[in-house]
């Protein structure tokens, strides 16, 4: 993961190099490797970078275009990238990296905020453009990378986590009474609120923009109605069958495309394996298209035997042939990161598996760079007992 951040200041005209410096010190973590920044009245941008297409110097963020006119600085990683390439360089743009991202900002000199119809993949960018003095900030179709914004009319700072916005200190540190029910109604706090009364989060499928003092919200996509098929009809039986199979045969599909898809890096990849049934398939995939063997990690728990599935990870790496690690917790371990979880996380979140993903991707990251997994696949596939009642309903 990337970090970006960034200040469109009206009322003073300018952004402060400390103020940019800070805040992409804040997420540091998200991007070792690298740190640039554009300043230019009345704007200043900044990047941490984590490489993963395109190691060199080339791909540093923010980038722009040829004549620098429009700058942008991204988190995330465009699946279609190669595609994407070939069409801007046809249209005469150069490219000067192989990175992943570069594509975006000449498909909006051609297609403005409809580029982002174009975008397989999960990412949170901001553009400006000079020409037209707008800030444009959009985010992934799920909301995969997260993006937060304060505006006050007489600004706008964004920023992946709310801990580099609160750099700022204009920005206050109200909590919001609403987003606070929320929480403790949820046990988190969805879009758009966050914990702080003015800082929001930009929400997923939707785009935002700055221009002549104004800010406008958009949304670009939503989850599209999946038609209700009857399964009590038996006139329509016959047809549900053969639409069942063809609807099997293009998720298949689907699945195999954006593993391929993810496989594509200049660093080590690997997976996170528990032995359910969704990070088992994404490892199964890995396996079919990789001409080396998969490493993959699991984490089990000393002390707490029935929450312990490794025994089920460690058969579908066998089955996979893959080069598998394992990592064992107890009590003590999970104490001991406790702290830094909470370092990183900017505002309530009840979800306790968040220690040991902390721990299991801190020991994978010793091997790998980047981590597949299976998570979302009971949220997408109603996995979980929660669902039932909306099932019966229908």
């Amino acid at each position: 993961m990337c970090g970006i951040c960034g200040k469109l200041d009206f009322h003073e005209n300018s952004v402060s190099q400390e103020l940019l410096n800070r805040m992409c010190d804040s997420f540091a973590y998200r991007g070792p490797d690298d740190e640039g920044f554009y300043l230019k009245p009345p704007i200043g941008l900044g990047h941490r970078r984590l490489s993963i297409i395109d190691l060199s110097s080339a791909a540093r963020q923010p980038m722009q275009n040829e004549d620098g006119s429009l700058w942008m600085v991204f988190n995330g990683e465009i699946y279609d990238f190669e595609e994407l390439r070939s069409e801007v360089r046809s249209k005469g743009h150069t490219l000067r990296s192989r990175s992943d991202c570069e594509p975006i900002i000449h498909l909006y000199e051609e297609e403005g905020l409809s580029c982002l119809n174009r975008l397989n993949g999960m990412f949170a960018l901001a553009i400006w453009d000079n020409a037209q003095q707008k800030m444009f900030l959009a985010r992934d179709r799920l909301g995969i990378k997260p993006l937060s914004y304060y505006w006050d009319e007489k600004r706008l700072i964004f920023a992946s986590e709310i801990k580099a916005i609160l750099c700022d200190p204009v920005v206050s540190r109200e909590i919001d009474p609403e987003a606070l029910d929320l929480y403790l109604t949820l046990n988190y706090i969805p879009a758009p609120w966050t914990i702080f009364k003015n800082i929001k989060k930009l929400l997923p499928g939707h785009y935002l923009v700055v221009q002549n003092g104004k800010l406008s919200i958009e949304e670009y996509w939503d989850v599209p109605e999946a038609q209700k098929a009857s399964y009590h009809n038996p006139a329509s039986a016959e047809h549900s069958a053969k639409d069942f199979e063809n609807h099997k045969a293009h998720l298949r599909s689907l699945l195999e495309d954006s593993v391929k898809r993810r496989l594509i890096a200049d660093v080590p990849l690997g997976a996170f394996l528990s032995g359910g049934i969704d990070s088992s398939i994404i490892v199964a995939l890995m396996a079919r298209n990789s001409s080396v063997p998969v490493k993959t990690f699991s984490i089990g728990y000393t002390d707490l035997p029935s929450f312990d599935e490794t025994r089920y990870a460690r058969e579908a790496a066998e089955f996979n042939h893959t080069e598998h690690y394992e990592f064992r917790l107890g009590y003590k371990d999970i104490l001991e990161a406790f702290p830094k979880v909470l370092e990183n996380v900017d505002e309530p979140f009840a979800d306790s598996s968040a220690v040991p993903t902390y721990i299991v991707s801190r020991e994978t990251r010793r091997h790998v760079t980047v981590a597949l997994s299976g998570d979302g696949g009971d949220e997408l596939f109603a996995g979980y007992r929660m669902y039932l009642g909306e099932y019966w309903s229908r």
